[in-house]
């Protein structure tokens, strides 16, 4: 959609917005411009990581956004909330985003939403933190719906000490173009796949009456449905039906089942029991400490690719492992994130499933965010997980795959305000690679990937918001490049 499209389309909110206004006086707007340059082949990395797909690894790239929302009166049981979110881009997945467009029905606890939003989760910094290992801000939003209780609720009547939340979702994959444009011939594809969530957190403490409080919970997703296109079977895999180059995956009611479950077998496993579709998840622990004005949280993430290293058949090498730290109110720094990820071992590098000739089961080499059928954990190219795992849109041959999977990494994030009207925010990431399992890297290949960001939110200019932002890449997973980005934002109150 070009520029003048997107203008007409904004005026015609506009003028629409006295019905909105019969709904709920409550409405709000936000625009923005965004644009970036950089002199390398990519954009420094933290300029398109975790923007929630709204970004580019072009050199120069740019977009144009429009918001109107309605948020939730948290004073009122009944609530409807919506909101629709567009942009025209330049040098984008493409020309045209319909980044969020969703309607959202609360009673106390729960919400129903339906459409594609933007989540965010309270388990991690979402300005510090580098993201989560099963879920992150990095992808765009997969259209879905969702029924969750997304904040804590007592677990046991008038008991101030044990809380829960959760939520389980269906959704689609909106990428279908974007790959059968991305992929070179021969390379793997898929279309209309289906996407799965659920979530189940505890909290146990209270904060007001002691300083110490512990946080648990299990995430896991899964991708199912949908065709898989140009599949390439395992060399030793006896069964013909693997050899198609079309493969179409259940999509019934039984399938929903088995997404939110895992059961059931791939339609090309041969004997080899391998649960139907792509699961993933993670579990999920924090500790959080307050003392005065000063808060210290530590948490951890264990991701796992199948049961063996769900459970306990194999050591926990791998995971997310991060330190949150809140100081008194001071003008320099408000908060910092340390975090330190390792997916070296993927329970190890042999593998072997069982089948009826030979029951013994060897199974390791678990490849993280990839699978057999599916182009991974993916959407538009980004990955939905942490992206220091480099998303599949970086590959120059055409292939919907993670190829750096095997990483160690460490991560800073610092923020402050050293005016009232002045914030920053510093991010700084390494990590080391060692490819994956099928395919190493014949030497180690390293990123250093920074940002520095000032957001300038003047009094005198009410809704009125500048950013400037500075940023780089060095080593040898993305070659040397640096840049700048400057965003303009203005957001107020559309109707009292």
């Amino acid at each position: 959609m070009k520029l003048k499209q997107l203008a007409y389309l904004g005026l015609s909110f506009l003028f629409c917005s006295p019905l909105f206004a019969q709904l709920n006086t409550n409405i709000h707007y936000s625009v923005e411009t965004n644009t970036s340059y950089s002199s390398g082949q990519d954009a420094p990395f933290w300029f398109s990581a975790n923007k929630n797909g709204l970004s580019s690894i072009k050199s120069s790239s740019g977009y144009l956004r429009m918001e109107l929302y309605r948020p939730y009166d948290t004073h009122k049981k009944w609530q409807l909330s919506y909101g629709l979110d567009v942009a025209t881009t330049y040098n984008h997945t493409s020309s045209f985003v319909v980044q969020q467009a969703y309607a959202s029905l609360y009673y106390r606890p729960f919400e129903i939403t339906l459409g594609s939003k933007e989540y965010s989760t309270s388990f991690l910094n979402q300005q510090l933190s580098s993201g989560g290992m099963t879920s992150s801000s990095n992808a765009r939003p997969i259209p879905q719906l969702r029924i969750a209780i997304p904040n804590y609720v007592h677990l046991f009547a008038h008991n101030d000490w044990f809380y829960f939340k959760g939520h389980l979702a269906y959704g689609m994959f909106t990428d279908n173009n974007w790959q059968t444009d991305f992929t070179a011939p021969g390379k793997r594809y898929t279309q209309n796949g289906l996407y799965n969530s659920k979530s189940f957190f505890i909290k146990v403490g209270n904060l007001e009456k002691f300083p110490v409080s512990i946080e648990a919970g299990l995430e896991m997703a899964a991708q199912f449905g949908g065709d898989a296109y140009n599949v390439v079977p395992r060399p030793d895999d006896p069964n013909p039906a693997s050899h198609y180059s079309h493969i179409a995956m259940g999509s019934g009611i039984g399938d929903f089942f088995k997404a939110l479950i895992p059961l059931g077998d791939d339609v090309t496993d041969a004997g080899y029991n391998n649960v139907q579709g792509n699961h993933l998840g993670s579990w999920q622990l924090a500790i959080n400490y307050q003392l005065d004005k000063w808060g210290v949280r530590f948490y951890y993430e264990h991701f796992f690719e199948d049961q063996s290293m769900m459970f306990l058949q194999y050591d926990w090498k791998d995971g997310l492992m991060g330190y949150e730290i809140t100081f008194p109110e001071n003008r320099f720094i408000h908060q910092l994130v340390y975090e330190y990820m390792e997916t070296k071992d993927q329970a190890g590098p042999i593998y072997h499933d069982s089948t009826q000739e030979l029951p013994q089961q060897i199974s390791a080499r678990d490849n993280y965010y990839n699978h057999g059928i599916y182009t991974g954990w993916q959407h538009w190219g980004m990955g939905i997980g942490n992206p220091l795992l480099l998303s599949p849109i970086y590959n120059t041959n055409g292939d919907i795959h993670f190829n750096s999977t095997r990483v160690i990494a460490h991560h800073i994030g610092i923020t402050g305000n050293p005016t009232n009207d002045l914030s920053y925010r510093l991010l700084c990431s390494y990590t080391k690679s060692w490819g994956t399992y099928d395919n190493p890297y014949t030497d180690t290949k390293s990123l250093v990937a920074g940002l520095v960001e000032l957001t300038y939110a003047p009094t005198q200019l009410k809704g009125w918001q500048f950013a400037t932002s500075f940023g780089f890449n060095a080593g040898s997973q993305l070659g040397h490049s640096y840049g700048a980005m400057l965003s303009i934002k203005k957001c107020g109150l559309l109707s009292k």
